[in-house]
């Protein structure tokens, strides 16, 4: 930058330099003929005759002559001066250029020796650049909003294998010892190795039903990629309808009330989140229960609200329960009716779309979850309130 200085400041000042020593000269010639002038006129005065053409003629000759002299030595005196200040004034822009170089430059270098020192174990570090709010503050805060994403990301890639790793440890050594124990047995029939062979499907049912609740969990953790317009209507109508039988095996009472309302987002994120409020609301519920689904759609939000019946939930248990692999019951961890990843994918699906999640404990029992999408992401669309038959 210094040398980007002077090559950008030598030409204008030889530039400069050049027009004043021609404005100079241009003064000079005309002071000459001025004195020349002078001359002519005060050889008239004397005489009181016209001087001879020849005599001032040649008084104009020998003085201009004289004045020539002395031009050309102060053009040259000017021209050694104009250098030196020339050759001074290159020097203290080397200098200033350097000191202002530096000075730019150094949040640049406190923000490469940062940057350097940030690896996947302190990814939580950031720039913090202070200062204007100029191109530089501006660069510093782009680089500490990557920061933030990339934290995200190894976040949630140690998350996914951290869980994947517990949760897959359990049903993978269930098939490894039913194996062993099928083929370790003298007497086994047929019979006895197709139960063995069926056992280890149906883990492996579950296990697939695992991976892919962790595979959701992560995806939504690391935000999303499009956005395009989901009818949140017809999402929760779908749903509503797939789960129909496994309402009516627990004689559930099933109460909706949909306005017509769309959300830009993911639709099988969306779709997910709906099924596991669904889901969880007819999972952990009392034989006999009730449902209620409300969507509504204003000019401030679109509310999505999953109501349920069923045990007491202690309300200092309601943020245990968005955290991955955890139930209301502390004891019915290793329970097979859910993976208790439900309320966590929806909190993090929830996050991904910008709404806000809220569970509330009922008095009487169950919860209330309510996912509401903000107006900036909500797109009401024209129509009433929409039943959907219990």
């Amino acid at each position: 930058m210094t040398v980007l200085y002077c090559f950008l400041f030598f030409p204008l000042a030889v530039v400069l330099v050049a027009v004043t020593y021609t404005v100079v000269m241009l003064r000079r010639a005309e002071a000459i003929s001025r004195v020349a002038v002078s001359q002519c006129s005060h050889v008239q005065s004397i005489t009181g005759k016209p001087a001879p053409h020849g005599a001032c003629a040649s008084h104009q000759v020998g003085s201009p002559t004289v004045t020539i002299a002395q031009l050309t030595l102060g053009s040259r005196e000017f021209l050694v001066g104009s250098c030196i200040i020339l050759v001074a004034i290159m020097a203290a822009t080397v200098l200033l250029g350097w000191l202002a170089a530096g000075r730019v430059l150094r949040p640049l270098r406190v923000m490469t020796t940062t940057a350097r020192e940030i690896s996947e174990r302190n990814l939580h570090e950031r720039l913090a650049l202070a200062g204007p709010d100029d191109e530089l503050k501006d660069l510093g805060d782009t680089i500490d909003g990557l920061l933030a994403r990339l934290e995200t990301a190894f976040g949630s890639q140690r998350r996914f294998i951290a869980n994947a790793s517990h949760e897959l440890r359990t049903p993978l050594m269930l098939n490894q010892t039913l194996l062993q124990v099928a083929l370790a047995d003298p007497d086994i029939t047929l019979d006895s190795l197709r139960a063995a062979c069926q056992e280890v499907v149906d883990a492996g049912k579950d296990q697939a039903q695992l991976i892919d609740a962790l595979l959701t969990l992560a995806r939504s953790q690391r935000g999303l990629d499009h956005r395009e317009p989901v009818d949140l209507t017809a999402v929760v109508t779908e749903v509503l309808n797939v789960h129909e039988p496994s309402a009516a095996a627990k004689r559930l009472q099933v109460d909706a009330a949909l306005d017509h309302a769309s959300v830009p987002g993911d639709a099988r994120l969306i779709h997910r989140l709906v099924s596991n409020l669904v889901d969880n609301a007819i999972r952990y519920n009392s034989t006999g229960g009730r449902v209620e689904v409300r969507l509504a759609a204003t000019a401030t939000q679109t509310a999505l609200t999953v109501t349920n019946t069923g045990a007491p939930v202690p309300p200092d248990q309601v943020s245990r329960l968005l955290e991955p692999f955890q139930r209301a019951a502390p004891d019915q961890t290793a329970s097979p009716n859910g993976l208790g990843l439900g309320l966590a994918i929806v909190a993090d699906i929830a996050a991904a779309h910008g709404a806000n999640l809220v569970v509330r404990p009922q008095p009487e029992g169950g919860l209330a979850v309510a996912v509401s999408f903000p107006a900036d992401a909500a797109v009401r669309t024209q129509g009433g309130t929409q039943p959907t038959p219990s």
